[in-house]
C-alpha cells in the first residue's frame, strides 16, 4: 500500500455555489492535511484535526505558502492545434480555412501526431489540467498517438477522432463508411482502457453530412457510455451556413437533435448565440455547454451568456479551446470568464469560476465519480498552486482576506508560473523547475 500525505492550503467544490450556499458549496482549509492512499484520496480537511490520525510512517511533504486545488478539468480542446495557437486571422470559417485545416493535414503522419501530443499533455499538466475532453483531427493515428500519451501517463482524457466528410480540403475529409469504422475501432481499441474515454466527435455541422451526422447518432446509441462532443451556435457567420446546409431544421440545435445527438452525454462547445429556449432544449436532454471564454474573445464571436445558460439550468463548465483559445490555463480561463461577463453586466463571483474549472466540468464529462473535487474515494489528480510564485503575486496574495479573493487574483495575474506541481493519482507528472 502507497500512502503519502501533504501539508498546505486546500480548497475544493462541493457543489455549484450559484444553486448552493457557499459554507455548502465550499471546503477550504487555510491549513489543510490532503492523505493519498493507492492513487485516491483517503482524507481531505484541517491539519489539526487529521494530524494525529497519521502513522508516524507516513510521508509528510509541508508546502508553506500554497494551495492545493483539484486538477484543472478542461471541457473542450483542440490537441491538433498547438502549433496555430496565436495565429493571427479574422473570424472562425476564414481562421479554420487560413491555420487550423493546414495544421490538421500534417497528422496523416504518425510521428508528428505522437510529438504533437507530448505537447498538448506536458502544457496540459504545466497548467494545472488533469483531465480534458479533446479533438483529434480526421485521422485515426492522431487519436491512437493522443491516447497512447495520455495512457502512458496515467492520465483522465477524453477524445475522439473528427468526422468530416465535406466541405474540408482534400486529405481531411473521411466517408459515412470509412468514419464509422474508424470511430468503432477506436471505441474498441481505448475505450475505457486505463482512465481514457471516447466521445463520437462530428466536428459540427458545416464539414458532416445528413448521412454522416446519422451515422454518428447510430454510433453513440450504440455505445450508450460514450460522449458526443461538438460545436454550437460559435459565430454569426457558421450559423449562417448551417442555417443554408439545412434548410428543413428547426435550427442549429435542431440538426444535431434530428441525428440523435443531443442527450445526457452530448458537451456543445460554444453556444456563444444560444437563446433561452435552445438553453432549456439543452437543459431538458441533459446536455452540457463548455464556455471558451479567450477563443470567443480571440475570434470575434461573441459573448457568452454564462448567466442566462446557468438560469435555464443547462451544466456548464470551462473550456480552454486551445488553439482559437490564447492559453492552457483554466486560472486564465476564470479571468476571461469574468472579463466576459463584466461587458454583459455579470459580476461571475471567483468561487463560481473555480467551479466552472474543476467539478463543472467534471460533471459535464460525466466523470465526477471520479474526480472533480478531492473527496475521500476520488482520485487523487490535484494541483499545487504556489502564492508567492511571481513578486507580484506574493504580494498581492499576502493581502487577500478571503479564498475568494485569493482565487480571483489568481485568475487575473496568474499563468503557469503559479503551478508548481501536478499530481496524477497521487504521482508526480509535472513539477516547474525549482519548486
Amino acid at each position: 500500500m502507497s500512502r503519502r500525505a501533504f501539508r498546505a492550503a486546500l480548497a475544493h467544490m462541493l457543489d455549484d455555489p450559484s444553486r448552493t450556499p457557499a459554507a455548502e458549496a465550499l471546503a477550504h482549509h487555510p491549513d489543510g492535511l490532503l492523505v493519498v492512499e493507492d492513487g485516491h484520496v483517503a482524507a481531505f480537511g484541517a491539519f489539526d484535526e487529521l494530524a494525529p490520525t497519521l502513522p508516524a510512517d507516513i510521508p509528510l511533504t509541508h508546502l508553506p505558502g500554497c494551495l492545493i486545488t483539484p486538477g484543472f478539468v478542461d471541457a473542450h480542446v483542440h490537441y491538433p492545434q498547438v502549433d496555430v495557437i496565436a495565429a493571427w486571422g479574422t473570424q472562425l470559417l476564414d481562421w479554420l480555412e487560413t491555420h487550423t485545416f493546414p495544421a490538421e493535414q500534417a497528422f496523416a503522419d504518425r510521428a508528428h501526431a505522437d510529438a504533437v501530443a507530448q505537447v498538448f499533455l506536458d502544457q496540459l499538466l504545466a497548467s494545472g489540467t488533469t483531465s480534458a475532453l479533446a479533438f483529434c483531427t480526421v485521422h485515426k493515428v492522431s487519436a491512437e498517438a493522443l491516447f497512447e500519451a495520455a495512457l502512458s501517463r496515467n492520465m483522465r482524457l477524453i477524445a475522439g477522432k473528427v468526422l468530416m466528410d465535406r466541405h474540408a480540403p482534400a486529405g481531411l475529409t473521411d466517408t459515412v463508411e470509412t468514419g464509422r469504422a474508424d470511430t468503432e475501432a477506436l471505441i474498441r481499441a481505448w475505450h475505457g482502457r486505463g482512465r481514457l474515454g471516447y466521445a463520437v466527435t462530428p466536428r459540427f455541422a458545416v464539414t458532416s453530412s445528413d448521412a454522416q451526422l446519422a451515422m454518428a447518432g447510430e454510433v453513440a446509441a450504440a455505445h450508450p457510455d460514450v460522449l458526443v462532443h461538438t460545436h454550437l451556435l460559435e459565430n454569426t457567420q457558421e450559423i449562417a451556413r448551417v442555417a443554408e446546409l439545412f434548410p428543413a431544421a428547426r435550427d442549429y440545435l435542431d440538426v444535431y437533435d434530428r441525428f440523435g445527438l443531443v442527450g445526457p452525454r452530448s458537451v456543445f462547445a460554444h453556444c456563444v448565440h444560444a437563446s433561452d429556449e435552445v438553453f432549456g432544449r439543452l437543459a431538458n436532454a441533459g446536455a452540457a455547454v463548455a464556455f471558451c471564454p479567450s477563443s470567443n474573445l480571440m475570434l470575434g464571436s461573441g459573448l457568452f451568456p454564462l448567466r442566462r445558460a446557468c438560469a435555464c439550468g443547462v451544466t456548464t463548465a470551462l473550456g480552454s479551446d486551445v488553439g482559437g483559445g490564447a492559453s492552457f490555463s483554466l486560472l486564465q480561463m476564470m479571468g476571461e470568464a469574468y472579463k466576459v461577463g463584466q461587458l454583459q453586466g455579470d459580476n461571475l463571483d471567483p468561487l463560481h469560476a473555480f467551479y466552472l474549472a474543476t467539478l463543472a466540468g467534471a460533471r459535464a464529462l460525466h466523470i465526477d465519480d471520479r474526480v472533480g473535487n478531492l473527496a475521500p474515494g476520488k482520485e487523487a489528480d490535484f494541483v499545487v498552486i504556489d502564492l508567492a510564485a511571481t513578486p507580484l503575486l506574493a504580494r498581492r496574495a499576502a493581502r487577500a482576506r478571503s479564498l475568494a479573493e485569493t482565487l480571483f487574483m489568481l485568475s487575473i495575474l496568474a499563468d503557469d508560473r503559479a503551478i508548481a506541481r501536478t499530481y496524477l493519482m497521487g504521482e508526480l507528472s509535472h513539477a516547474r523547475p525549482g519548486a
